[in-house]
């Protein structure tokens, strides 16, 4: 009964907030607030300095490393077909655990206080505040972080000489959907497949929450059948100014 009155208060930090809401978090953060202003997740100014990532930093921090990656299998001896056939390969796999994310761990369905704490840090915060371009990216501490998981993932797949430049292509496949995800938010498309692939990143925000989990593409919503029907049934809320067309 509690968590079902417990009011956020938007102008206070959210983040030890929002885990009160108990039941009704999951209603409350699918319900988005069109403003390219932010809230405050934290008190604490180091920590709020953490939660926000302008979005040229990541092609900048991660794109040498990238590069460095591949020049190791190079070094290694592969050939620049096998290194450009891995580097495919990396991207593809990218989209894949994209996708696996975005799905099955971003949209997780959450009661608890911690639950919902975790989960609004992880994605609530971007459904709550889509247009917040400074929490568009994701954090290259974090980043930085989960690459030694990654690293050992790829290394399960491939040998020695191989790993680094599949590595590098799936870390090349991550920078793609990052600065993807910020330009479909914030961009403005003339043509018609950035436009496409705009409309259909935000109608997962602000139309059908539950299917179109992929950014960069929609091929893998295709294989496991999360595809949104052309015409979305439901009520249309006050953000479709945002969508194009």
């Amino acid at each position: 009964m509690v968590a079902q009155e417990f009011k956020v208060d938007l102008n206070k930090p959210l983040v030890y907030q929002v885990g009160y809401l108990g039941e009704s978090y999951q209603e409350w953060v699918h319900q988005p607030i069109v403003s390219k202003e932010g809230p405050r997740f934290f008190e604490s100014d180091f920590w709020e300095f953490l939660t926000r990532t302008v979005w040229w930093a990541i092609p900048v921090i991660w794109l040498p490393v990238v590069c460095w990656a591949i020049s190791k299998s190079i070094q290694m001896g592969v050939s620049l077909p096998h290194i450009a056939f891995l580097v495919v390969c990396g991207i593809f796999l990218w989209t894949l655990i994209e996708y696996s994310l975005h799905r099955w761990l971003f949209h997780i369905d959450t009661k608890s206080y911690w639950g919902n704490t975790i989960h609004y840090l992880l994605h609530g915060c971007h459904h709550k505040h889509p247009m917040d371009g400074l929490r568009l990216v994701f954090p290259p501490t974090a980043t930085a972080i989960l690459l030694f998981p990654f690293w050992n993932l790829v290394k399960l797949m491939s040998t020695p000489t191989t790993t680094p430049a599949l590595f590098g292509g799936g870390l090349l496949g991550y920078v793609i959907y990052d600065c993807t995800h910020y330009y479909v938010h914030h961009g403005q498309p003339t043509s018609k497949v950035p436009k496409d692939l705009k409309k259909y990143h935000l109608n997962h925000h602000f139309r059908i929450q539950d299917k179109g989990f992929g950014i960069t593409s929609s091929f893998w919503d295709k294989v496991f059948g999360t595809l949104p029907a052309t015409k979305t049934a439901g009520k249309i809320c006050q953000s479709k100014r945002y969508l194009p067309g």
